[in-house]
């Protein structure tokens, strides 16, 4: 499978953190055009955990996602309801077997997407440029919500355009 690197996640990182909030934002909607029900799926998030911290952290980090796949030239098929219902069964499987075992690589394995599931893990985990760390709770939250969406992206790759 193909796979984001360290180097389009850094690139995509780069890209968003450059740009102003009019940019940002127009970045954002071409990835919702093209990613509707997915990122309808990770924004309701929020409500769903109840944390409004949440919201622009996950605003930020699905804009990045999604701009690390397109960094590398990966391009997932439109996400659909069912696939996300398809979807969950497996991967809190795989989530209950990490909070007991801690082991990553389940989580890499799963997502095949190692990069990105280790950036988000060191990004939920580390205080930012700023010094600001995020609370327990609101940093686990993040990391599931984030995880999903890649291993959700990943899964509907579509091929390389010849």
């Amino acid at each position: 499978m193909s796979q984001v690197t360290l180097g389009h996640i850094e690139a995509a990182v780069r890209k968003l953190d450059t740009m102003d909030d009019n940019a940002l934002d127009r970045l954002s909607e071409t990835h919702q055009a093209a990613q509707p029900v997915l990122l309808g799926y990770v924004m309701a998030a929020a409500d769903e955990y109840e944390n409004e911290n949440l919201e622009s952290l996950l605003y930020y980090y699905a804009t990045a996602i999604l701009e690390a796949f397109s960094q590398a030239g990966l391009y997932a098929s439109a996400i659909t309801d069912e696939q996300i219902d398809e979807f969950e069964e497996g991967f809190f499987s795989v989530l209950n077997n990490y909070f007991e075992t801690e082991d990553i690589d389940s989580l890499e394995e799963f997502s095949d997407q190692p990069d990105l599931v280790r950036f988000m893990a060191l990004e939920v985990s580390q205080p930012d440029s700023s010094g600001m760390q995020l609370d327990d709770e609101t940093a686990t939250q993040l990391f599931i919500v984030t995880l999903a969406m890649i291993s959700l992206l990943s899964r509907s790759l579509q091929p390389a355009q010849s």
